[in-house]
């Protein structure tokens, strides 16, 4: 159910507000184009500037507009526990397939405390759970021996999004967890080479601009044409690395913006971006033959 290339979705803003006709588009646009999963309201999307009340809107949105063609995870991580469980109790309630819930942020806990944290929220929400591993946002780097006691412990945890950069630790995961546990790739740029060591898949911040490119790729890679996946990601390579010369989501945003996809709107903190960073993401762009 979650393989694939699985779109980590943005939220498109308009005069400070979501504007929901263009994140209509956005999903008609996934649908189209092979992307397997939809994941609304993650780092992507924006959500730490989210209200409570867009948050949830936004997540009953995706639903109704995939038709339950494709699955919708839904972004319901907090560094609160208690929030992570409402938000993720109205998920299920607005028809989410799944949940993706990020490793807390800022106040740091141990292993024993991602453990109690991520077990509380399964125990309280029965819907499939993909934890999600990013030690760069959070502060915290969720060990694989801590997953793979969840995974065991938690029959709805079902997965985890691995972002923290690092092969061993992929194989490590892959090791260590359930046979029918799900790795998905966190980093675009080393999606192939999760796949290679055992992953299903990626949520992509790339797929919001080449969804059908990120789609073939997983497919080539599936079905053994390896020749052509690796042609796919080495054709993706430099516009992935411009989509990060800035904190994502503001260079895939100021893409979508130059692509006519959405508006490049974005939400303070996060700010427009530096002049000569954008010249050279129009040129990442303009080589990819998209510009």
């Amino acid at each position: 159910m979650f393989a694939g290339s699985i779109v980590a979705l943005v939220t498109p803003f308009k005069n400070g507000k979501v504007d929901y006709e263009t994140l209509g588009k956005l999903v008609e646009f996934h649908l189209k184009n092979g992307t397997s999963g939809l994941v609304p309201c993650g780092t992507t999307g924006e959500s730490p500037t989210l209200t409570y009340d867009e948050h949830e809107e936004v997540i009953r949105f995706v639903v109704k507009a995939a038709k339950k063609k494709i699955p919708v995870i839904a972004g319901t991580g907090s560094n609160s526990t208690q929030e992570t469980i409402d938000l993720s109790q109205s998920a299920k309630k607005d028809g989410a397939d799944a949940l993706l819930l990020v490793v807390p942020y800022y106040n740091k806990p141990t292993q024993k405390g991602l453990y109690a944290h991520f077990r509380k929220v399964a125990e309280e929400v029965n819907l499939p759970i993909i934890l999600y591993n990013i030690p760069g946002r959070s502060g915290v780097n969720m060990l694989p021996e801590t997953v793979a006691k969840l995974a065991h412990d938690c029959k709805n945890i079902v997965g985890i999004k691995e972002a923290a950069g690092s092969l061993d630790q992929v194989s490590e995961l892959i090791e260590v967890c359930p046979k029918d546990f799900t790795l998905l790739s966190g980093d675009d740029s080393l999606t192939l080479p999760k796949l290679a060591v055992g992953g299903k898949g990626v949520i992509s911040v790339i797929a919001n601009i080449v969804p059908k490119d990120v789609a073939e790729m997983c497919k080539a890679w599936f079905k053994g044409d390896i020749e052509r996946a690796k042609q796919l990601h080495h054709k993706m390579f430099p516009l992935v690395k411009a989509l990060f010369i800035e904190t994502n989501p503001i260079p895939v945003k100021t893409a979508m913006g130059l692509l006519g996809l959405c508006s490049p709107e974005l939400r303070l903190p996060l700010a427009p971006m530096e002049e000569k960073n954008l010249e050279k993401l129009k040129k990442a762009l303009h080589d990819y033959g998209l510009l």
